[in-house]
C-alpha cells in the first residue's frame, strides 16, 4: 500500500496527468469561453489540492472552489459560543476534537476556558471519552459532535458504549452536518455557478456511491469520488473535465479502493438506531431543513442539549468573512481580514483554524500566489 502512495506522488506519473488535465480544460475553455468550475466538499481535499501544488498549477485553467465539507468552519457561531458556555459549568470534563479548541467564540475560545481551570481534553480516540466517564463518575462527561457522514457513526459507537455500560454522566452536545442537504442548498440557491462536484472520499465510505445519484437526476449536475493523493486528485479532475465538455452529467466512483457502491450500512444502521434528522443551522447559510442529526427522544439521557440549560445568545458581528468563503461567493483572499488581523497563529474565524479550513490552506500554501 505504501508503495501504491509513493507512486501517487511520483512526479513522473503526475506530470503527464497534469499535462492531460490542461489539455482537456483548454478545450473546455475554447468551446465555453471561460474555466471549468468544480468544488469540493470535502476539507481534507481542501488541504491536499493546496498541499499538493494541484490547485496551484491549474490556477489559469480550472477553478476549483473550496465548499462547506470543513465541520469546524461550517458550525455556527452560536453552536460554538454554546459549547464553550458548556465548559464553564462546575463538575464537567469536555471532550472533543483538536480543531475545536482554537476557534474563537465571540468572547472566549475552549483553549482559554482551559487556561482559566476548565477541564476541557482533546480526545485522539473517541471511545476514550467512554472510559473517562468511567472513571470519574462524580463529573459530567459531555462529548461535543462535530462532524459529517465520517464522524457520526463514532458518535453513534459512543452512545451504543453508554448505553451498554448504563452511564448516567455521559452525554453528546450534537451539531452534526449531512452532506447531500448541503449540496441540494447550494444546487437550489444558484447563487454559484458549478460544472460539477468533487466529491469527498471519506464521506462517501459510509454514504456510498448511490447516494449522489440525486445529482444527476434532480439537477443534471455531475460528480466524482475521489481520493487524495495528487495522482488519485488529478484523475477524479480530468474525469470531471471530461464530463462537463462531454455535457452529459453522470456520477464516477474515483475512489473505488474503499468507496463501494452501497456504502458502509453497518455504519448507517448503527447512526439510524441512534439519531433522527432535525433542521441544523450552517455558518455563512443559516437552517437548512432536515440537513442534521439529533440524538432520538428514546436515548435523551444521552442528549447534552436537553440534559444542560445553555441558553444561545446572538453572536458577536466581526469582519470575518468565513461564511461567505465556504459557500463558495468569494476566495479567501478576497477577506479584509486575510494574512493581516486573521492568521493561524491568531484567527479571527474557524476557517484559519482547522487544517481542513480553505483560509488555512490558503495561507499556507497558496500566499502571494497571482
Amino acid at each position: 500500500m505504501r508503495e501504491i502512495l509513493n507512486q501517487s506522488s511520483n512526479p513522473e506519473i503526475i506530470r503527464p496527468m497534469l499535462e492531460l488535465v490542461i489539455e482537456k480544460a483548454e478545450m473546455f475553455k475554447q468551446s465555453f469561453h471561460r474555466k471549468p468550475v468544480f468544488m469540493e466538499v470535502c476539507g481534507s481535499h481542501t488541504h491536499a489540492l493546496a498541499k499538493s501544488g494541484v490547485k496551484q498549477a491549474l490556477k489559469e485553467h480550472i477553478r476549483l472552489i473550496s465548499g462547506p465539507g470543513c465541520p469546524v468552519c461550517v458550525t455556527d457561531q452560536q453552536s460554538i459560543d454554546a459549547m464553550i458556555e458548556l465548559s464553564q459549568g462546575e463538575n464537567r470534563i469536555i471532550c472533543t476534537f483538536g480543531d475545536m479548541m482554537r476557534v474563537p467564540g465571540s468572547k472566549y475560545s475552549l483553549m482559554e476556558e482551559r487556561t482559566k481551570g476548565k477541564d476541557v481534553r482533546v480526545l485522539y480516540a473517541p471511545t476514550d471519552a467512554i472510559k473517562i466517564a468511567e472513571e470519574n463518575p462524580e463529573q459530567e462527561i459531555i462529548f461535543l459532535g462535530i462532524g459529517f457522514e465520517t464522524t457520526i457513526p463514532i458518535l453513534a459507537l459512543l452512545m451504543q458504549e453508554a448505553e451498554k455500560k448504563q452511564l448516567t454522566n455521559f452525554s453528546i452536545w450534537m451539531t452534526t452536518k449531512l452532506v447531500r442537504p448541503v449540496l441540494e442548498y447550494l444546487l437550489q440557491s444558484g447563487e454559484v455557478a458549478l460544472d460539477g462536484f468533487l466529491l469527498p472520499g471519506h464521506v462517501s465510505i459510509v454514504l456510498g456511491e448511490e447516494n449522489y445519484n440525486f445529482l444527476v437526476d434532480d439537477y443534471q449536475i455531475s460528480g466524482v469520488i475521489a481520493g487524495f493523493e495528487p495522482a488519485e486528485l488529478l484523475s477524479s479532475i480530468q474525469k470531471l473535465v471530461q464530463i462537463a465538455y462531454d455535457g452529459d452529467a453522470k456520477i464516477i466512483n474515483d475512489y473505488r479502493s474503499v468507496v463501494t457502491t452501497k456504502g458502509n450500512i453497518t455504519a448507517r444502521n448503527l447512526m439510524n438506531r441512534y439519531f433522527e434528522e432535525c433542521d441544523e443551522a450552517w455558518r455563512g447559510i443559516g437552517t437548512i431543513a432536515k440537513s442534521g442529526l439529533d440524538i432520538k427522544p428514546e436515548y435523551s439521557q444521552f442528549n447534552a442539549k436537553l440534559k444542560f440549560n445553555i441558553e444561545q445568545q446572538e453572536p458577536r458581528k466581526t469582519k470575518c468573512r468565513c461564511g461567505e468563503i465556504i459557500v463558495g461567493k468569494i476566495d479567501p483572499e478576497e477577506c479584509p481580514l486575510f494574512g493581516k488581523a486573521c492568521t493561524p497563529r491568531k484567527p479571527i474565524g474557524p476557517c484559519m483554524v482547522s487544517d481542513e479550513g480553505s483560509c488555512s490552506a490558503a495561507y499556507q500554501f497558496m500566499r502571494g500566489l497571482s
